[in-house]
């Protein structure tokens, strides 16, 4: 019997063009008519963010738009977003875009509610009084970060990403419109999905899983295995990328009940230290921790409950096998997305393995892997993957 605490505080609505919408559902949020909306250049340029803010003056609502940010956001951009939230004094907060807009959103939530600074909230439960309300509209098929309670930023002077996680950190509402995805380049689209295949393998083994996340991991890898590869052929093909972006909706679910595992602790210092793009980082680790985390039969179980969950899919692994066949199908799909396929053709030097594995060490999502792994552990990873 596996114990558990289970809490779903985010209500999810899915649909193409729901995004007209979002003006009505920040009026669910109670009295709140000043909407704050964090949404990144990228998608500001691509007019997603101008529907959302039309959908908003519809509803009566004033806002103000920040969009001082990138990729993987820091501590800096965080700060800079606050003194705009303190000038325009917000009542609730719109994260409009990928996982950058949606952590940055919760980073801003975090210091504009409690005050301190970002570091102040590295852990769970650190927020020290209740949050502005926050809705979140993914653009991307990815992170799966509108149903976590956790705000991945980075130090803005060390690099390290600081995960800082607290229930009242959640978003009050998930708006999925897979229309919004069509936008995005090939690239991104291979990127952002891996990393959402990715979270429904390691969630679906973690130490701290549980019935129900299983279940959430299960049905993400439903959803996203036969989908990721024709997405990327199929760019315009609405049903697949409502399919990705249903698929990683689920598996944030599942991170949020079970955690990550090794494969992550082994990506981020390849970010931090190289500038590897996360989605190609975990492409390039995550066969290698399947093969590695396969090898215990208690495991190993848990994998082929994968398999079995896509065995009638084209483009799937085959059911009979397992964690090898897995691994197999995870880095033949990362090659045909055109992602990483080497750390060596990403200039990662070899001479540099053992510093790289002892960062790993640390990284906190490693501890949840189901199994343990030392820091020479992590460089032979490493050094499969070079």
């Amino acid at each position: 019997m596996t114990p558990f605490d289970f809490r779903l505080p985010t209500r999810i609505v899915f649909g193409a063009g729901r995004i007209d919408e979002l003006g009505e559902l920040a009026k669910s949020l109670g009295d709140s008519r000043r909407a704050l909306v964090v949404s990144d250049p990228g998608v500001v340029s691509a007019g997603h963010t101008q529907r959302g803010l039309d959908a908003l003056h519809a509803a009566g609502f004033a806002t103000q738009l920040f969009q001082a940010f990138a990729e993987n956001p820091t501590t800096a951009h965080v700060d800079v977003g606050v003194a705009v939230a303190r000038e325009f004094r917000p009542d609730c907060i719109v994260g409009l875009g990928g996982g950058s807009s949606m952590d940055c959103a919760k980073g801003i939530n975090f210091i504009y509610s409690c005050g301190g600074r970002m570091h102040d909230y590295w852990g769970v439960g650190k927020a020290t009084g209740p949050m502005l309300p926050m809705i979140a509209v993914p653009t991307t098929a990815g992170t799966g970060s509108e149903t976590q309670s956790f705000a991945l930023i980075s130090d803005a002077e060390t690099h390290v990403k600081m995960a800082c996680g607290d229930k009242r950190a959640a978003f009050r509402v998930a708006l999925l419109d897979p229309g919004l995805t069509t936008t995005q380049p090939s690239r991104v689209t291979a990127l952002t999905g891996f990393d959402a295949l990715a979270h429904a393998v390691e969630t679906a083994v973690t130490r701290v899983r549980t019935p129900l996340s299983q279940a959430f991991s299960r049905e993400a890898w439903r959803h996203l295995a036969p989908n990721f590869l024709r997405v990327i052929a199929e760019p315009d093909n609405l049903e697949a990328r409502g399919e990705m972006q249903l698929g990683a909706c689920l598996a944030g679910l599942a991170i949020e009940n079970s955690m990550l595992g090794a494969a992550h602790a082994l990506a981020n210092p390849l970010t931090a230290e190289y500038g590897i793009t996360h989605g190609d980082a975990v492409a390039l680790m995550l066969p290698h921790v399947v093969r590695h985390n396969g090898a215990d039969q208690e495991i190993e179980p848990h994998y082929q409950d994968l398999v079995l969950a896509t065995a009638f899919e084209r483009n799937t692994p085959d059911q009979r096998a397992g964690a090898a066949g897995l691994a197999q199908f995870l880095a033949q799909a990362a090659a045909q997305a055109g992602l990483a396929t080497s750390l060596r053709n990403e200039g990662v030097d070899f001479d540099r393995l053992p510093d790289l594995a002892a960062a790993a060490a640390k990284q906190w999502t490693g501890s949840f892997n189901p199994v343990e792994i030392s820091v020479d552990g992590f460089r032979r990873l490493y050094e499969q993957a070079f």
